[in-house]
């Protein structure tokens, strides 16, 4: 018999720790390889863990509502191989950790221009994630170390941290001495009062759409909005998915849709105009070489997911169908990575699929753009033709580019909406269905 520790996987390039949201199996449950044991949530999606090896769940080391760190032991388990509990696993990811020159090697952030640092002056450990919560919510370093943490040795959790930010959010602010005022950066918003009556219902928001309302906020206040919108004849490439969708169907075994002509539309026009696919780092622009795509999708909680689709610009059309299918399918049923939901440089949102002709959409920071993709309503359209102008029947949609104004002013913007609409219109109809 032998013990191996199941340990806390790495789940994305960015994700530290995982809060232990239930167990799947108890103590003393057999499991076999790959069997999923436990969900996990990170600040990115909520997942199952898998066990690394078959056999008996002999202790449990990680309660529900406990923060782990990445590597770290969360559970161990009794194999019917030799004891090899002292010796790293060679098919679990090595965890790396920071060396003091990787530090000093990092530039100043803003959690330190904050005063936030890892440990504070009495050696206790603040996560990142925990150093994010407080720079947002403008808590500072000496404020952060009177805060009680439920954690191992006193560590502060994101509980502690919500707990925490939830009671402030309710004391009474002290109004500013001699003069002094408190900047927009750090003072709390104010709560509009809300009446209830007898006949309401309340709904406690879920730990996602708390999630998203945050990062809605936090885009508004990081990105100056601008939206320009663009209206496109879209008849070929409707005629050219009703001529093919069957047959793709037949084919590949899957459904062709119209969001992946309209994911290679968006990624030429981004190849014309590269300055889109940019990320703003202070008073740096981040020049992204990948093209990767964020894909809007509604899940039946009615919250709202983002996956990616990692180098769009290196897929056909079929692999660009079979991609977005497989993230959509997998996201409504809660299966995604973190590294899923990470990385994307633009992104768009089908708004159309909820009968809407066009959206303002936020941007997904730290991106710049984000387009929103109107409802194909058929309308009466003043055609060219070689006797002249008449009037036909076209397919056509609204196209709607919101954009980060520090960076993208409105003729890029404009130019870059317009350019998807002259791919889309110009969709050439003899095309194979695999080009």
């Amino acid at each position: 018999m032998a013990l191996v520790e199941l340990i806390m996987p790495k789940m994305g390039e960015s994700i530290m720790e995982a809060t232990v949201l239930s167990w799947l199996k108890k103590e003393g449950d057999t499991i076999e390889q790959d069997e999923s044991v436990l969900e996990v949530a990170t600040d990115k999606v909520d997942t199952e863990v898998p066990s690394t090896h078959a056999g008996v769940i002999k202790e449990i080391l990680a309660k529900e509502g406990d923060v782990v760190e990445v590597g770290k032991a969360i559970a161990i388990i009794t194999t019917d191989g030799e004891d090899n509990a002292s010796e790293p696993d060679e098919d679990l990811e090595p965890v790396t950790t920071t060396t003091e020159k990787e530090v000093a090697a990092e530039p100043v952030t803003a959690e330190a221009s904050n005063g936030i640092t890892s440990k504070d002056k009495n050696g206790r450990f603040y996560s990142p994630l925990v150093k994010n919560i407080a720079k947002e919510e403008g808590i500072a370093m000496t404020e952060l170390e009177t805060i009680s943490g439920s954690g191992k040795e006193g560590r502060v959790t994101k509980k502690d941290m919500l707990d925490y930010v939830k009671n402030r959010s309710t004391q009474p602010t002290s109004p500013a001495t001699n003069g002094s005022h408190v900047s927009a950066a750090t003072s709390e918003p104010k709560r509009v009062s809300v009446s209830i009556s007898a006949n309401d219902e309340i709904i406690e928001m879920d730990r996602m759409r708390k999630m998203i309302a945050e990062r809605m906020l936090d885009s508004k206040r990081i990105s100056p909005h601008v939206t320009s919108f663009v209206e496109a004849d879209v008849s070929n490439v409707v005629a050219w998915r009703n001529k093919y969708k069957k047959e793709f169907k037949e084919v590949e075994g899957d459904t062709l849709t119209f969001t992946p002509l309209f994911i290679e539309a968006v990624v030429k026009a981004i190849k014309d105009y590269p300055m889109i696919n940019i990320q703003v780092d202070g008073d740096r622009i981040i020049k992204k070489k990948d093209i990767n795509i964020g894909m809007a999708v509604a899940l039946p909680s009615g919250n709202l997911i983002v996956p990616v689709i990692k180098n769009a610009d290196q897929l056909n059309i079929t692999g660009l169908a079979k991609k977005v299918n497989d993230l959509a399918r997998r996201a409504r049923a809660n299966k995604l990575s973190a590294d899923e939901l990470s990385g994307g440089t633009f992104t768009i949102s089908n708004v159309g699929s909820f009968g809407n002709v066009m959206g303002t959409p936020i941007i997904v920071q730290p991106q710049v753009g984000i387009m929103a993709l109107g409802a194909i309503v058929k309308k009466p359209a003043v055609v060219e033709t070689p006797n002249g102008d008449a009037i036909a029947i076209r397919h056509k949609m609204f196209l709607s580019h919101s954009y980060d104004h520090r960076v993208v002013d409105g003729s890029l913007g404009g130019m870059v909406v317009r350019r998807v609409a002259d791919y889309l219109e110009k969709f050439d109809l003899n095309r194979g269905m695999t080009s």
